[in-house]
């Protein structure tokens, strides 16, 4: 009698995992073929926040057909015989899960603390009174000394439309903006929709909109903290293996 079982040594293979709740993600994940479905699932609760409990995964195969159910938490993962480029979906059966609702992707539905601004004045220690002192250590017309032009030259390699990273914090995103925001300051600058919500805006900045991009994905910065090249979108679930 044959057997579905497809495992030598330690083989792995790679797979496009998706989930039921978070429409936006995909990821390829390399598996041992030898993991339990069991052990699959808590690697994938780790990351999506879905639990053991209340994840179903599906394979499909590389045009779309669902090939199994892997319904049994104590068989390896390749009695199911995946291949490389198939797909497994996670399935959330609990209906309040975490990743229901669609809050994970947009933060528009997150309910967000803001302080009043009166309290928020009293504060010490507070960026906006580092703002202020700053503001009182430059010398008077300082800021009229950085001419129209100011950092022009390094925009020269950077276009709408390139992947780039940002310093500080290795931030990635795409170049969505290029020149002069008179209102942000005298010369050049670059705007940014950052791959994940690390930014402070969706592109408008004091009233002008210079891009659209999600709400918290943009930020504008000057030239000399941008880097373009190839900086491709970071996989959440990557890591040395599963």
């Amino acid at each position: 009698m044959g057997s579905r079982l497809q495992i030598e040594g330690d083989e792995s293979v790679m797979l496009c995992v998706t989930h039921s709740n978070i429409k936006r993600f995909t990821a390829d994940v390399r598996f041992s073929l030898q993991s339990t479905v069991e052990s699959v699932k808590e690697k994938l609760w780790k990351r999506c926040g879905t639990s053991v409990d209340s994840m179903s995964l599906e394979l499909y195969d590389d045009i779309g057909k669902k090939t199994a159910v892997l319904g049994d938490n104590s068989r390896r993962l390749g009695f199911y015989s995946p291949h490389e480029g198939y797909r497994l979906h996670v399935i959330d059966l609990d209906p309040s899960s975490v990743t229901s609702g669609g809050w994970l992707e947009d933060t528009s539905l997150v309910e967000k603390y803001q302080i009043p601004e009166e309290r928020y004045d009293k504060l010490d220690g507070t960026y906006r009174k580092f703002k202020e002192k700053l503001a009182h250590q430059i010398p008077s017309g300082a800021a009229n000394q950085i001419s129209d032009s100011y950092m022009k030259d390094l925009c020269s390699n950077i276009k709408v439309g390139d992947r780039c990273q940002v310093e500080p914090g290795e931030k990635r995103g795409v170049v969505k903006f290029v020149g002069r925001a008179e209102n942000l300051g005298r010369g050049f600058w670059v705007g940014i929709q950052y791959d994940e919500p690390l930014g402070k805006h969706d592109g408008m900045v004091k009233g002008t909109r210079f891009f659209d991009c999600p709400p918290l994905h943009g930020a504008i910065v000057r030239p000399d903290k941008v880097k373009v090249g190839d900086y491709p979108e970071r996989d959440p679930f990557e890591e040395d293996e599963i």
